[in-house]
């Protein structure tokens, strides 16, 4: 057993002084492409890479469609389906039925923007100037305290992009609370 110790500690220095395999050269040629094949790099304008390994992870690619996009043949005349007789690809949609789209539309943007005012009415008491009351932890960990000041910060001026942006959405849908 004394023996075995010696002989595997020179054994391991042995293999630990062999030369590793040398590793072959990467290449980065035009258009981003990389190799480590070559015959002859400079005549194909590849150029050596210096400094480690490369990593390339490639991303999914784009989505082919295999079945032929369906296009809708234009009629003239007057057809079934259009009374007006024009030569639209597209249905055209009732006075009626768009008046109560525009009403459905003006209702959620409405009610989005109630809660997001609800929202910033309770971030606003929250946030306290930016001065808002420290919690158990936040007292003891001053960082922590910091953090969340900034992050209320951040939601208010979140919420107030919101309500800008709802409230140009109901001035383009002609709603009545569109200018506060």
């Amino acid at each position: 057993m004394k023996q075995a110790i010696p002989v595997l500690f020179a054994a391991f220095l042995i293999v630990a002084g062999l030369p590793a395999e040398a590793q072959k050269p990467t290449y980065k040629c035009d258009n981003n492409h990389y190799t480590d094949t070559l015959a002859d790099p400079k005549a194909q304008g590849c150029k050596p890479l210096e400094g480690g390994n490369v990593t390339i992870v490639q991303g999914p690619r784009p989505a082919t469609s295999q079945q032929p996009v369906k296009v809708a043949a234009a009629t003239q005349g007057n057809s079934a389906g259009n009374p007006q007789g024009n030569s639209q690809g597209g249905q055209r949609v009732d006075a009626g039925d768009q008046r109560a789209r525009d009403s459905d539309s003006r209702q959620i943007l409405e009610s989005e923007l109630k809660k997001a005012e609800a929202r910033k009415i309770e971030l606003t008491q929250e946030y306290n100037n930016g001065e808002p009351e420290k919690r158990g932890e936040e007292s003891r960990n001053y960082q922590k305290y910091t953090d969340r000041v900034a992050e209320l910060k951040a939601n208010l001026a979140r919420v107030d992009s919101d309500i800008a942006g709802i409230r140009r959405e109901l001035g383009r849908a002609g709603g009545a609370t569109a200018a506060k």
